[in-house]
């Protein structure tokens, strides 16, 4: 049996052309020339990311990578220089390398241009960002150090009236309510006064006075977030004098992110019949309305029915608070509501609202017309709950940011959250996040955050941008006057890292029907320039107050049309216009984001028409039916609107009554 010749390689064999073997070498070497090339190009180019393009190295893992056309050249913003090494890359994938510095070290753009006080403060805080964020890069820190809270769980805590004003009028309640605990006040009413300007009653004239006697008693969560106004998660006021009514009221409410919700005003009627109770307790008991005349009439009644033999006699009690007159005042927590008694006797009960928990109500304050003997809490919980602000965070994969598959996105949704949002964040990825349409990466949403004035929170932000993939660093220290950074860094993102066809901005207390807010976007139609939201007209700035703009500020009459901050769409051509502008160091700046949004589309609009769609759906404060976006939502009242959604298929708002 004949052995059978070794094969040789196409381009070896000796009986082959010459040409063929040269032409089939050359192909080889460009094949693996252009392989290494590409691969080359492609690491390079990531390294010149511009100010939010974070997710750039995302794509690569997916295999789906973006044109190096799509991003901003390095004259435009200050970039990475050289190669880029595994560390290099995973860093991008969570921080924005937006830098101010270029634009701001420009001074003729600065001397000339009026928010140049503006500029000044965010070229500041993005030097102290850039040093703040290296320090957190490189801290050895691997777990979180649980705040030692000095406070242990006492089962029950007095005060004295002079204890309680060296404190200002608050007791801490380290652990929070639990189900039994109960609060005592011992106090008097002041007598009344004269007020020029009562925010309880109606003034017919600017010099009008009127006699008020009020004080107001909240259950505060005063751990809920630092540096913001703690939630009011029961706000009991009795107003002796001085009411819009004319009759002496207790008023009761929740408040959260200065929202208040719809109140429950007991005006001395008894709850219907027909109404919800709380417990098995009316919301509101009877008192006497009228004058003591009508008084001394019921009295002499009650007696003459009670000496003709009568069995059962019911008994009117006068209102429970009397100016310069003792009471004791009792809150207890039920299972379904707080519970309200004045000497003895039930006045009202306030349902649970579903935005806090027992445990959350870490803090009693008093104030107003009133002077406070003593106060007392008993039956308090004896196990300490952690309020480490990463305890929020439900560290599983399904809460995980999914990949993006979509070359080109539909919708981009921004959501501005401030650094210690633990709570808010993880809510968000627990309700609307889980939209089909943001699963199947149709629609993608990030949020974008500054860093925060504690390392350890600096810190924690880094870890859950590292696990659940979701969270645009903006490297500068976080400041109201400079969300409008944040704002740019979305629109920045939207149309180079997503190249998305509808840019939309919300908070992170903003609930969002992902689906119809893709439907009205898409009524304009394709190929139009569009700006979506709850429009504000002819607005003014406010000269005076909280929340006063200066002349310096803004030095005209009137802002120009913008919608809410809390929800709004732009184009993505009206992204782009903004990044060109900023690029090209002619971005215009002010310290309300969303009337610099409204300013940057009314440049936009004088050279290519803009459809102004306005839509009350876009809800600024709260949530109304059928609603587009709800602003101030609580973390829990997050997932009940998206359990609402899911299971009874409609937009329904939680506790709105």
């Amino acid at each position: 049996m004949k052995k059978g010749k070794k094969l040789e390689p196409l381009f070896l064999l000796p009986n082959r052309p010459k040409p063929l073997q040269i032409f089939m070498a050359v192909m080889l070497l460009y094949f693996l020339f252009t392989t290494f090339r590409i691969e080359t190009s492609l690491a390079f180019r990531t390294g010149f990311v511009s100010v939010s393009s974070l997710l750039v190295s995302e794509h690569q893992q997916h295999n789906h990578l973006r044109k190096a056309s799509n991003f901003p050249s390095k004259e435009a913003f200050g970039v990475f220089q050289g190669s880029l090494h595994r560390k290099t890359m995973q860093e991008l994938q969570k921080v924005s390398t937006l830098s101010f510095i270029e634009v701001l070290n420009d001074t003729t753009t600065v001397a000339n241009n009026e928010f140049s006080e503006l500029h000044k403060e965010a070229r500041h805080a993005w030097i102290k960002g850039k040093k703040v964020w290296e320090e957190v890069k490189t801290d050895n820190m691997t777990t979180f150090k649980v705040e030692n809270f000095s406070d242990s769980c006492q089962h029950s805590i007095s005060l004295s009236g002079s204890e309680l004003r060296e404190k200002k009028g608050v007791m801490v309640l380290p652990c929070g309510l639990t189900l039994g605990s109960h609060v005592t006040v011992v106090g008097t009413p002041r007598w009344a006064h004269w007020e020029n300007d009562p925010k309880i009653s109606v003034v017919k004239e600017k010099e009008e006075k009127v006699m008020v006697s009020q004080f107001m008693m909240e259950l505060q969560g005063l751990k809920i977030v630092d540096k913001e106004e703690p939630p009011r998660i029961l706000h009991f006021n009795p107003r002796l004098k001085g009411d819009y009514s004319g009759k002496p009221v207790i008023e009761q409410n929740t408040c959260y992110r200065m929202q208040w919700g719809s109140a429950l005003r007991c005006e001395g009627w008894k709850s219907r019949a027909d109404e919800d109770t709380v417990d098995g307790q009316v919301k509101c008991e009877k008192w006497i309305r009228d004058d003591s005349r009508r008084s001394k009439e019921s009295k002499a009644t009650w007696w003459l029915n009670r000496l003709i033999g009568r069995t059962k006699v019911t008994i009117d009690w006068p209102y429970p608070f009397v100016e310069g007159r003792l009471f004791v005042l009792t809150v207890s927590a039920g299972l379904e509501g707080y519970h309200v008694s004045v000497d003895g006797r039930h006045v009202t009960s306030f349902p649970y609202r579903t935005g806090f928990s027992l445990e959350d109500a870490t803090g009693l304050s008093i104030k107003g017309d009133v002077d406070v003997h003593s106060i007392f809490a008993a039956s308090l919980p004896t196990s300490h709950p952690s309020f480490a602000p990463q305890m929020h965070l439900e560290l599983l994969p399904q809460w995980k940011a999914p990949p993006v598959l979509h070359v080109n996105v539909e919708l981009f949704i921004g959501i501005l959250s401030a650094g210690n949002h633990f709570a808010e964040r993880m809510a968000v990825r627990k309700s609307w996040m889980q939209h089909k349409l943001i699963k199947s990466s149709n629609v993608v949403a990030r949020f974008f955050v500054a860093l925060h004035g504690r390392k350890d929170i600096n810190v924690e932000i880094k870890k859950e941008a590292d696990y659940f993939g979701d969270i645009i660093i903006v490297p500068y220290m976080d400041h109201y006057d400079l969300v409008v950074l944040k704002t740019i860094a979305i629109t920045e993102y939207g149309i180079h890292a997503v190249a998305a066809k509808y840019i939309m901005k919300c908070d992170d207390d903003t609930y969002v029907r992902v689906d119809s807010i893709i439907s009205e976007a898409r009524k304009v139609g394709n190929g139009r320039s569009l700006y979506i939201g709850n429009m504000n007209y002819h607005h003014r700035p406010l000269r005076h107050g909280k929340w006063a703009v200066t002349y310096e500020e803004w030095s005209e009459e009137e802002y120009p049309t913008y919608a809410n901050g809390p929800g709004y769409i732009v184009s993505s051509d009206i992204a782009q216009f903004i990044v060109s502008n900023f690029k090209e160091h002619r971005l215009k700046l002010f310290k309300m984001e969303d009337v610099s949004m409204g300013m940057w589309v009314e440049q936009f609009n004088s050279s290519r028409p803009v459809e102004y769609v306005h839509s009350l759906k876009f809800c600024q404060f709260g949530c109304i039916e059928d609603y587009y976006t709800a602003h101030y939502q609580s973390p829990r009242q997050m997932t009940c609107m998206w359990h609402k959604l899911q299971h009874q298929r409609k937009p329904l708002c939680c506790n709105m009554r």
